[in-house]
């Protein structure tokens, strides 16, 4: 059983995780618009891992909590270049793995063992994203304004 306050911080993970949808909605539907069919599926794939992220309210009920989804806030919707959209990408994630750091310390702070355990896929995975991440980053870095080389990696991603 999840004390009340693990309860709140698991549905405030909720919430961010589908801010964090909305985010990576908006991020394809931008590179396809512009014609960047590799960058937005690069998103879309990002999209559909986060939405699997509904393990937290499936948690949250299997240990006889409840589930509170609360209002969206907005998001951004343009970027001037892949570089910003996948630097912005990256702030995120590391903004969710430090809510995931937070989730582990009240965690470890109540003895919630079972709450422990689930979270460690998510430290697992947020070292994945914020790596993911950082490697496209560097590769936009290397390539800079040259066209073919935007060409060549938004095609890799497609």
């Amino acid at each position: 059983m999840l004390s009340k306050k693990m309860e709140e911080a698991l549905n405030a993970q909720v919430n961010a995780e589908f801010w964090s949808a909305y985010l990576y909605l908006s991020m394809p539907n931008h590179f396809a618009a512009a014609g960047n069919q590799g960058f937005a599926n690069w998103f879309s794939i990002n999209l559909s891992a986060i939405i699997n992220r509904a393990l937290f309210m499936k948690y949250v009920l299997s240990c006889g909590g409840k589930v509170t989804l609360a209002p969206i806030a907005s998001v951004k919707t343009e970027w001037k270049s892949p570089l910003e959209a996948f630097e912005d990408t990256l702030a995120h994630e590391r903004k969710v793995t430090a809510l995931i750091h937070d989730l582990c310390v009240l965690a470890d702070e109540e003895k919630d063992f079972g709450t422990a355990n689930m979270l460690k896929w998510f430290v697992d995975e947020q070292i994945e994203e914020e790596a993911n991440a950082q490697e496209l980053i560097d590769s936009l870095k290397m390539i800079k304004d040259n066209g073919f080389g935007l060409y060549m990696l938004d095609k890799e991603l497609k």
